[in-house]
C-alpha cells in the first residue's frame, strides 16, 4: 500500500490555501487529516480499484465515495457499490469521529475487521449509518445513541456480539434497525421513535420476552426470526395494525395468535416452528400471500377463511376434522399454489381421486386421521408414511 506520506509542509500549504480566496472547494485541515488516517486503515481487496482516486496531493472531495459540502465531509461511502465488487480490508480508524459534520457513513461488503469506533458518535449530524457484510466484531458502541438524528443503523451480517443497546432503542428519528445474521444476545430493548417502520434482528441469539409496549404501532417491517425469543406475543402483535410484513420464526413463543393479524396488510406471515396454541380464527377472507403456521400446536378445525391464500403450510400441528371444501375448489382452479396440511389430524377432504391438481399446484396430505384420496408428491421431511395411526387418532379425538 503506497501513499504520499504526511509531514508539516504540506499540512501548511493546505492550511494556507485554507485561509486563502478559492474558487475550488477545499476541504479542511481536520477533515484532511481523519481521511488521511481512515485511508491507512484500509486497502482495497484484488480486483477492487476503488482508493485509486484518492492521491492526497489533490483535492479529497474530488475523491471516490467522498462528498463535500464547502469545506466539510458530509457523506462518506467506502468502496465501489456495484455488485459483486470485492470490497474493503482492514480496519475503521478512531478517526473516522473526526468528520464533524457527516451525515453517511458507508462501507460495502468486504473484509473489514476488527470493532466499531466509539469514536463514530461525535458525528453529531449522522444520519445514516450502513456497514453490511464485512467482519466487524466486539459490541455495538452505547455511544451510537447520542447521534440523535440517525434514522438508518445498518450493521447486519457481521459478527457483532453484546446486546442491543437500549440508547438505540431511545434514537428519536430511527426508521430502520438492520442488526440481523450477527452474534447479539440479551433482550429486545424498548423502542420509542414514533417514525420507527423496520426492526430486523434476524438470526442472531436474542433471549426473553417481548414487551407489549416495547415496539411502536408505525412498524410495518418486524423480522425477528432464528432467535430464542420467548413468552406470548397476542398482546404485541394487536398494536401492530400496519404491518406488511412479520417473522417470528424459529423461536420458542407461546399462547396464541389473534385473530385481527390476518386482517393487517402483511403480504408475508411467518410463524413457523414456535409453541403457539389454539385456534385460529381469522374474522374476514385473508388476503395475505403466504401465511406459515407450520410445527406449532394450533388446533381446531380449519378455517375456510384462509383458502384463499397462496401458499399456506398449516402442515405439523393439531388440526381437526375436514378440509373446507373451498380450499378444494380454489386449488383446483390453480387459487391456491402451496397447501401443505400433513401431520395432523385431519378427518377427510371432499376430492375426487381423479381430480386434475394443477402442474403449479403443490397439496400434500399424509399423516392425517385418513387415507389421503389422491397420491400427491409431498416433502421428503413429511416421511414415507400416507396414514397417521389409529391408535394416535382415537387418543386425540377421546
Amino acid at each position: 500500500m503506497r501513499f504520499a506520506p504526511l509531514s508539516l509542509v504540506p499540512v501548511l500549504l493546505l492550511l494556507l490555501r485554507w485561509e486563502q480566496p478559492f474558487t475550488e472547494a477545499m476541504i479542511n485541515p481536520v477533515d484532511f487529516l481523519a481521511l488521511q488516517a481512515i485511508r491507512k486503515s484500509l486497502d482495497d481487496l484484488p480486483g477492487s480499484n476503488f482508493f485509486d482516486s484518492w492521491d492526497f496531493t489533490g483535492d479529497p472531495c474530488s475523491f471516490a465515495g467522498v462528498y463535500c459540502d464547502g469545506d466539510n465531509v458530509t457523506a462518506l461511502n467506502l468502496g465501489d457499490p456495484r455488485a459483486g465488487s470485492p470490497g474493503l480490508s482492514g480496519r475503521i480508524d478512531p478517526a473516522i469521529g473526526k468528520l464533524y459534520a457527516l451525515t453517511e457513513l458507508t462501507i460495502v461488503p468486504g473484509r473489514i475487521i476488527g470493532s466499531l469506533p466509539d469514536t463514530i458518535s461525535h458525528s453529531k449530524n449522522l444520519r445514516f449509518l450502513a456497514i453490511t457484510r464485512n467482519f466487524i466484531s466486539g459490541e455495538i458502541p452505547a455511544s451510537l445513541g447520542e447521534l440523535r438524528g440517525l434514522g438508518t443503523l445498518d450493521l447486519s451480517y457481521n459478527q457483532l456480539t453484546g446486546s442491543v443497546p437500549p440508547s438505540i432503542g431511545s434514537l428519536p428519528e430511527l426508521s430502520n434497525l438492520i442488526l440481523c445474521h450477527n452474534h447479539l444476545n440479551g433482550s429486545l430493548p424498548r423502542f420509542f421513535s414514533q417514525t420507527l417502520t423496520r426492526i430486523d434482528l434476524k438470526s442472531n441469539n436474542l433471549t426473553g420476552a417481548i414487551s407489549p409496549t416495547s415496539l411502536p404501532p408505525s412498524l410495518q417491517y418486524l423480522s425477528l426470526g432464528w432467535n430464542q425469543l420467548t413468552g406470548p406475543v397476542n398482546q404485541v402483535l394487536l398494536r401492530l395494525n400496519q404491518l406488511s410484513y412479520l417473522d417470528l420464526s424459529l423461536n420458542r413463543f407461546t399462547g396464541a395468535i389473534p385473530g385481527q393479524i390476518f386482517a393487517f396488510p402483511i403480504t408475508n406471515l411467518q410463524l413457523q416452528r414456535n409453541f403457539f396454541y389454539g385456534a385460529v380464527q381469522p374474522a374476514n377472507q385473508v388476503t395475505i400471500a403466504t401465511v406459515d403456521l407450520s410445527f406449532n400446536r394450533f388446533s381446531g378445525e380449519i378455517s375456510p377463511l384462509l383458502s384463499s391464500v397462496q401458499n399456506l403450510y398449516l402442515n405439523n400441528n393439531r388440526f381437526t376434522g375436514q378440509v373446507p371444501v373451498t380450499f378444494v375448489d380454489r386449488l383446483l382452479a390453480s387459487g391456491i399454489q402451496t397447501l401443505y396440511l400433513q401431520h395432523n389430524f385431519l378427518t377427510g377432504i371432499q376430492i375426487s381421486p381423479a381430480a386434475d391438481i394443477p402442474v403449479s399446484s403443490s397439496l400434500c396430505l399424509q399423516y392425517n386421521c385418513m387415507v389421503p384420496p389422491v397420491q400427491t408428491p409431498c416433502p421428503v421431511k413429511a416421511g414415507p408414511q400416507k396414514t397417521r395411526p389409529t391408535t394416535q387418532c382415537n387418543e386425540w379425538r377421546g
